[in-house]
């Protein structure tokens, strides 16, 4: 139903996929306040992505795990700066494909792929588990890493499963670029001109707290919160939040980790609230 978010403001966080974001809450009648966490550039130093690239067209990989829908993209684009996007696809059609959450096989199906099992929980801890029952013994497995992230427990489970792994790291995150826009969503917060923050991944949260902490605006910050409604899209960000000992109002049902459904349970838990207070 159109227009159920008519007069309320929602700050999103959103980097990789925020147009479409933006265009589905716009959709529903929403003013939507922009602030990306981060900025996206390719990996610094192009030569180990594009050796792993060739190792894989040249020896298929027996098994593939994703770990976000936009590292597969930057290996895409690599290949086809290099001509080897074609070969690319078909060696990893060869492949297993496991994916962390729903993006990664959002990005497979770009390609004319398919992943043959996605996580119930779109974690690492998820993915562990998923692999956790496989027989992996041999196995030689491409693993494509994320930044900012600590990915020993995963790359350790594999190893002890006997899996030989091969790692990728196609990007890299530029954060220090969002600081001064955190610093004002912060401000809109407390100022009470936000009516709903819509959290879509735990990244979000952390780069939250780290920029307010390093500009002196925790208290404002949890301050913000106070007065704001929180949406998470899933047990991952809501967890996050409740790691740093923050609540989380609103996510959607029946497991249903996605913006289209995140949106319909903000829409239905801000017709409950009463008019924000005037700003001070």
């Amino acid at each position: 139903m159109a227009d159920r978010l008519n007069g309320t403001r929602i700050l999103i966080l959103e980097t990789r996929e925020e147009a479409q974001f933006s265009k589905l809450l716009a959709e529903q009648g929403a003013e939507v306040v922009q602030c990306p966490m981060f900025t996206i550039h390719d990996a610094p130093d192009p030569a180990p992505v594009e050796a792993w690239i060739r190792r894989a067209i040249d020896r298929p990989l027996d098994d593939l795990v994703l770990m976000t829908g936009e590292g597969l993209r930057r290996l895409m684009k690599l290949a086809r700066e290099r001509g080897l996007d074609g070969a690319l696809t078909a060696a990893l059609a060869k492949s297993r494909k496991f994916t962390r959450g729903p993006k990664p096989g959002k990005a497979l199906r770009e390609v004319g792929l398919e992943a043959q099992q996605t996580t119930e929980k779109p974690t690492t801890e998820g993915v562990i588990e998923m692999l956790g029952k496989l027989d992996l013994k041999g196995h030689r497995l491409g693993l494509q890493l994320y930044p900012d992230k600590d990915h020993s427990a995963l790359t350790g489970a594999l190893a002890a499963q006997g899996a030989d792994v091969d790692a990728v790291l196609p990007y890299a995150y530029d954060s220090k670029a969002a600081d001064a826009n955190i610093v004002t969503a912060i401000d809109d917060m407390v100022e009470g001109r936000i009516d709903s923050i819509a959290l879509t991944n735990l990244g979000q949260v952390r780069r939250l707290i780290e920029a307010a902490k390093a500009h002196g605006s925790e208290a404002k910050l949890r301050a913000g919160f106070e007065r704001t409604l929180i949406a998470s899209v899933g047990p991952a960000v809501s967890g996050e939040l409740a790691a740093h000992g923050l609540r989380t109002d609103v996510s959607p049902a029946d497991e249903a980790y996605f913006m289209r459904p995140l949106i319909s349970a903000m829409a239905a838990a801000l017709a409950e609230r009463k008019p924000r207070p005037a700003a001070t």
